[in-house]
């Protein structure tokens, strides 16, 4: 008979999430883990596999809950021009306000990982396409009440703007001035028309 573990499971994950996202993979060592999650190696080992393991855990809750704020934030405005500003507004909002700047967890892991490992490639791309499924639904629904223009195409619009929520994320760790961001957004939104 196993024993009966004595630990939160969410709770140490969404712990490690928190420092992998602070750090990134590379930087975060085993212990920094254990001190963080407060469990001992065997602990990990045992409910998560190694190290690697864990990462691909901590970013698969990550992109599902993110996913799931996205898609909310979309939904809950019924104008789909107004509901994608308040999103890109947010998103520099809240990296404006963040000490130290963390962006996007999956983007980090994008650039970090993602050029040298396929599982990773493939992990930060999924949510891509997840969240460019969102953006499309929403555009969709533009279309459909007639705020947005009959002709114009979903997908190709919902990529663009996955593109440069990526790049804007990534941009905003290095603090632009907040002209340069803001001017760049309403360009973006542009797109739709």
């Amino acid at each position: 008979m196993g024993r009966i573990r004595e630990f939160d499971e969410e709770k140490v994950l969404d712990a490690a999430m928190q420092l992998f996202w602070e750090k990134g993979y590379e930087a975060t060592s085993l212990s920094d883990l254990t001190s963080r999650m407060g469990i001992q190696r065997p602990s990990i080992y045992s409910a998560f596999g190694g190290k690697e393991e864990l990462f691909e855990a901590a970013l698969r809750k990550y992109t599902k809950s993110r996913a799931s704020l996205i898609r909310t934030r979309l939904q809950s405005n019924p104008s789909v021009k107004e509901a994608f500003h308040t999103f890109f507004e947010s998103v520099v909002d809240d990296e404006y306000a963040e000490s130290p700047r963390k962006g996007c967890f999956c983007i980090n892991t994008m650039v970090e990982l993602a050029p040298h490992d396929e599982k990773f490639e493939i992990l930060t791309r999924e949510h891509q396409m997840f969240l460019a499924v969102i953006f499309q639904e929403t555009i969709e629904r533009g279309i459909q009440s007639g705020e947005l223009e009959s002709g114009l195409n979903a997908k190709a619009v919902s990529q663009a703007l996955i593109i440069s929520l990526i790049g804007l994320t990534v941009m905003l760790k290095s603090r632009p001035e907040r002209s340069f961001i803001d001017n760049s957004i309403e360009v973006t939104l542009t797109l739709l028309k």
